[in-house]
C-alpha cells in the first residue's frame, strides 16, 4: 500500500503531465487476427469471436508518466501490445453501427455479465456466454481490449534514478483510446470492423469504470484530433476514480487495490474530482467534446463505495448539479456484484435482485440519447447519514469534512427511490443490507437476500399470488412508460412473478361443487 506522501507525490508528478497537451503519433500500427471462430447465430445474422493482438505506438511526449524514458522504436515512438477479442457479425455490415468497447475488469470481459445475463443464472465476468443475446439480437459489435499490467498487455517500461524497472501503465489508457479509435476508422484489411462502424461506445463496470471516469478526466477521449468515445456507459464506479498515472513495478498493476472497511485510508481510489460537474469540467479542459455519460450504482456502491461523494463533493451532504451531458441512476436494493451463487466466505447468501435490465434499458437509453433522444432524468437515492452503522463505509480521515450518506430504508428494510425495479417496488424480501464479514471484499460487494416470513406475505398480499402478480405487472409498465425497463424485460419480470413459489397458486374449484347466487 502506498504512503500519503508517496501518493502525494506522484499525484502532483502526474497533474503536471496533464497540463500538457495530447500529443500527435498514437497510432495502432498493426491489428493480428491469430483465431477465429463462430460465436452464434443471432436476428443480425451469424457472428463470429476474433482473437486478436494490437501493436500501438506512442509520441514519447505524451502525458504519460515515464514513456518519455522508455524505449523507441527506428520511428522514435514507445511501442506496446495488447490483446483484443472482437465478438461481431460475420458480416460487419450487418451490424447497427455501434462498437461498445468493453474495459475488463481485473483481465476479465464485463459486457456480456451486465447486458446478456437472464434472470435467475446471471453470466459470470470474465464469460463470453450468449444468455439472452441481447447485444447481438441488437447487432452491437463488441470489442474486449486489455489495459492492464499483469493481465496481457505488454507496456513499456524504464529504469528510474535508483535503478528500479518501472512499467509506464497510464499506456492502459492510450491503448483502450487506439484500439478503439482503429477499429472505427481504420482501414481494410487489417481492420475487421473497417466501415462498419459509426457510433462508438465505452464501458467499464467496477474497477474499469473508475478506469473511464479517470479516462475522461484526464483527457484521453482525444486521438487524431477526433474524440474517440461517443458515450460512455459507467457502471458501479461508486466515487472512485483509478491512479493509473502512477508508473509500477509490476507484476500486478498500481490500479489492482481498493480501499475498504480494512484498510480505510488507502489512497488514489477516493481523490477529486468527486462530482460529476467537477470531473466534466476537467474533461472539457482537455478535450474538443465531451462524450455523454450514463453513470449507473447500486444500493452496495453507496453503503460500501462511498458512492454519495460523487453528489456531494467532500463538504456536507447537499447534492450538487448534475451536467447536461450526464445521467446517474440508482439502482435500489442492487448488488455490486451481479451473482446468484452464495460464496462460502460470506455469511449469508448472495443477493438475488436481477439488475441487468435495469443495464439494458440505459443501454439502449444512451444509444438513443447520442442519436438525439435524450435519456429519462436521472433517478436518485433518498440519501440519509448514518454515522453510527457499522455496514457504511464512511469517509476517510484525509478528507476533513466530508460526509457518506446512504440510501433510506423503510420498515421492510428497502430503499424506495432511485430505479426501483418490480422485485423491490412489489418486495418479498428486504435487499437493503451488506453481507459480512465487511472486510472480505467480495462479501461486502455481495449484498444480501432475507424473504419475509409468511405472515408478512400474507398482510402485504392478503389477495395471495394474483393481487402479488398484478401489482409486479403495473409497477414493470410504469418502468416501461418511463423508459428504465424494456418491455422484453417486463414480460419476463412478470412471468417470474406468476411462477413464483413464495406464492400458492389458487386452487381449482372442486368437481361437481355448485357456484353460489
Amino acid at each position: 500500500m502506498r504512503t500519503t506522501t508517496g501518493y502525494t507525490a506522484a499525484l502532483a508528478a502526474t497533474l503536471a503531465l496533464a497540463c500538457l497537451p495530447r500529443m500527435a503519433g498514437a497510432e495502432i500500427v498493426a491489428f493480428t487476427v491469430t483465431s477465429t471462430q463462430p460465436y452464434g447465430e443471432f436476428a443480425r445474422g451469424k457472428f463470429v469471436r476474433i482473437e486478436a493482438e494490437a501493436l500501438g505506438a506512442l509520441a514519447p511526449s505524451e502525458a504519460i508518466p515515464g514513456l518519455d524514458r522508455a524505449p523507441r522504436n527506428a520511428r522514435g515512438l514507445v511501442e506496446y501490445r495488447t490483446p483484443v477479442t472482437l465478438v461481431i457479425p460475420e458480416s460487419p455490415s450487418a451490424g447497427n453501427g455501434a462498437l461498445l468497447v468493453d474495459v475488463p475488469n481485473r483481465g476479465r470481459a464485463i459486457s456480456f455479465g451486465l447486458y446478456n445475463s437472464p434472470r435467475t443464472r446471471s453470466i459470470a465476468v470474465g464469460s463470453f456466454d450468449q444468455g439472452t443475446g441481447f447485444l447481438q439480437e441488437r447487432g452491437y459489435s463488441v470489442a474486449v481490449v486489455q489495459w492492464e499490467l499483469g493481465e496481457g498487455p505488454q507496456l513499456p517500461a524504464f529504469t528510474d534514478a535508483r535503478g528500479t524497472k518501472l512499467f509506464a501503465e497510464g499506456v492502459g489508457f492510450a491503448a483502450v483510446r487506439d484500439v478503439a479509435a482503429y477499429l472505427r476508422d481504420g482501414a481494410a484489411p487489417g481492420n475487421p470492423l473497417a466501415g462498419a462502424i459509426t457510433r462508438l461506445y465505452a464501458v467499464g463496470y467496477s474497477q474499469t469504470a473508475r478506469l473511464m471516469k479517470s479516462f475522461l478526466v484526464n483527457g484521453f477521449n482525444d486521438a487524431g484530433g477526433k474524440s474517440v468515445f461517443d458515450a460512455v456507459h459507467i457502471v458501479n464506479a461508486a466515487a472512485g476514480g483509478m491512479p493509473l498515472l502512477d508508473a509500477g513495478p509490476g507484476p500486478g498493476s498500481v490500479a489492482w487495490e481498493t480501499p475498504g472497511h480494512s484498510n480505510p485510508e488507502h489512497r488514489g481510489v477516493h481523490e477529486e474530482p468527486f462530482t460529476w460537474a467537477d470531473a466534466m469540467k476537467a474533461a472539457a479542459a482537455r478535450s474538443r467534446k465531451l462524450p455523454l455519460v450514463i453513470v449507473n450504482n447500486t444500493l452496495n456502491d453507496y453503503m460500501g463505495g462511498r458512492a454519495a461523494l460523487a453528489r456531494t463533493g467532500m463538504r456536507g451532504t447537499a447534492d450538487l448539479a448534475i451536467p447536461e451531458n450526464v445521467r446517474v441512476y440508482d439502482i435500489s436494493g442492487a448488488p455490486h456484484t451481479n451473482s446468484r451463487t452464495r460464496n462460502p466466505e460470506c455469511g449469508e447468501g448472495q443477493g438475488q435482485l436481477d439488475w441487468s435490465p435495469a443495464l439494458r434499458a440505459e443501454l439502449v437509453a444512451l444509444d438513443d440519447w447520442v442519436r438525439g433522444r435524450a435519456p429519462p432524468p436521472s433517478r436518485l437515492f433518498s440519501l440519509e447519514a448514518r454515522p453510527a452503522d457499522p455496514e457504511v463505509f464512511q469517509a476517510p480521515g484525509y478528507l476533513a469534512g466530508a460526509v457518506v450518506t446512504v440510501p433510506k430504508r423503510d420498515a421492510d428494510g428497502n430503499a424506495q427511490s432511485g430505479v426501483v425495479l418490480p422485485d423491490v417496488a412489489v418486495p418479498i424480501a428486504s435487499h437493503g443490507y451488506m453481507n459480512s464479514p465487511l472486510t472480505t471484499m467480495a462479501c461486502r460487494q455481495a449484498g444480501t437476500y432475507r424473504p419475509f416470513e409468511k405472515a408478512a406475505l400474507e398482510r402485504l398480499y392478503p389477495g395471495g399470488i394474483n393481487e402479488y402478480v398484478t401489482k409486479v405487472r403495473v409497477a414493470a409498465r410504469k418502468l416501461v412508460d418511463d423508459r428504465l425497463l424494456l418491455p422484453e424485460d417486463a414480460a419476463v419480470i412478470g412471468n417470474a412473478a406468476a411462477e413464483n413459489p413464495a406464492f400458492a397458486p389458487t386452487r381449482p374449484r372442486a368437481r361437481g361443487a355448485t357456484t353460489a347466487r
